[in-house]
């Protein structure tokens, strides 16, 4: 498939879209589940996916060993609340084992990360990405459903002092309390980002805020904000710097920052199904192939077929999303149901 191209000269396998774009980052999600009933997100919970219908471990590595083939060098686990499911120390340890797969990382809402936080560092984890909305304890439980802001704020300091890079995620709302969120990039080397909120699942029912109009706030609070060129991961946020702060400032904007043509990544459900846009239902049930019955006779193994499956998929990634036109999102499931 023209998705796929070999590693020559010690240089990584590249796999290059229709828009040759180089995907190499893959976000797995291991679970639909989540402890925590944010607002915006599963405010009612959800109908919760068989346990029979998520891939197993063996199974996610099956399909992770494929994409690092295919020019994969990033995994980050998400969920639902990815330590909503047991075992994953595990999980990272069996991905990060994989060749030419070079960093692990995830994102959590952080309530469950220090119980198990040793055992996710020695397993190989590289980054955690922690969701978090407000730093008043009287909101996060009225956002959340759970009165738990402590435990994040501890869950912060942990990973930090076990070496991990930190970074904080927070939807971008028209209530968000920027002012206190930030002060968390003053003292410690954390990257504090804003969210636009994209119209998937509950998202389409909530109002959600402009980043250009959070950049203007921020810039009349602090005139001395500088752009940030520096590399801080594999993602699309915009950042800036606040002289004296450790951490610097993060604008993720999918609304009113297009960033399509330099999208790099797919995204792979719990159940199995890639995915290469959030705004489409387009993609490929994985698991149907690895389920699949095999003929003795048959020429293509079942690697093969999930090689040609996921670069005929990367390569039919959509050129951009249609976000600013709801009508045209055919995508219909929550975004804990799709790992975004």
């Amino acid at each position: 498939p023209a998705a796929r191209a070999a590693t020559t000269s010690g240089r990584r396998a590249a796999m290059f879209d229709s828009c040759r774009r180089d995907i190499h980052y893959l976000r797995l999600s291991v679970t639909d589940r989540c402890n925590l009933r944010c607002k915006y997100c599963m405010p009612n919970g959800i109908e919760c996916v068989e346990h029979k219908d998520i891939l197993s471990f063996e199974e996610i590595r099956q399909i992770a060993v494929c994409g690092a083939r295919l020019g994969i060098t990033k995994i980050r686990l998400t969920g639902g609340e990815p330590l909503a499911r047991k075992g994953c120390p595990e999980l990272i340890r069996m991905l990060k084992e994989i060749p030419g797969i070079e960093k692990i990382a995830m994102t959590t809402n952080g309530t469950l990360v220090r119980a198990i936080l040793p055992e996710l560092v020695e397993a190989g984890l590289d980054e955690i990405n922690i969701s978090l909305d407000t730093l008043d304890a009287g909101t996060f439980a009225a956002i959340t459903g759970q009165d738990l802001l402590p435990e994040v704020l501890l869950a912060i300091d942990a990973a930090l002092a076990a070496g991990l890079k930190v970074k904080v995620n927070a939807v971008s709302m028209p209530d968000t309390d920027w002012k206190r969120l930030i002060t968390l990039a003053k003292d410690k080397p954390v990257d504090v980002r804003f969210i636009e909120l994209m119209p998937i699942g509950e998202g389409r029912h909530s109002e959600g805020r402009s980043n250009e109009e959070l950049l203007e706030e921020i810039r009349s609070e602090f005139p001395q904000l500088q752009a940030d060129g520096s590399v801080h991961g594999a993602g699309p946020a915009v950042y800036y710097r606040i002289p004296g702060y450790q951490g610097s400032i993060g604008l993720i904007s999918a609304m009113h920052g297009k960033f399509c043509s330099s999208c790099n990544r797919v995204r792979l459900t719990s159940t199995g199904f890639l995915k290469t846009c959030l705004c489409y239902e387009d993609g490929t049930d994985l698991r149907e192939i690895l389920r699949g019955e095999c003929v003795r006779q048959e020429a293509v193994s079942k690697n093969q077929k999930l090689l040609d499956a996921m670069a005929r998929t990367i390569y039919g990634k959509p050129a951009e999303h249609c976000f600013e036109q709801p009508d045209q999102i055919t995508e219909a499931h929550g975004m804990s149901a799709i790992g975004g």
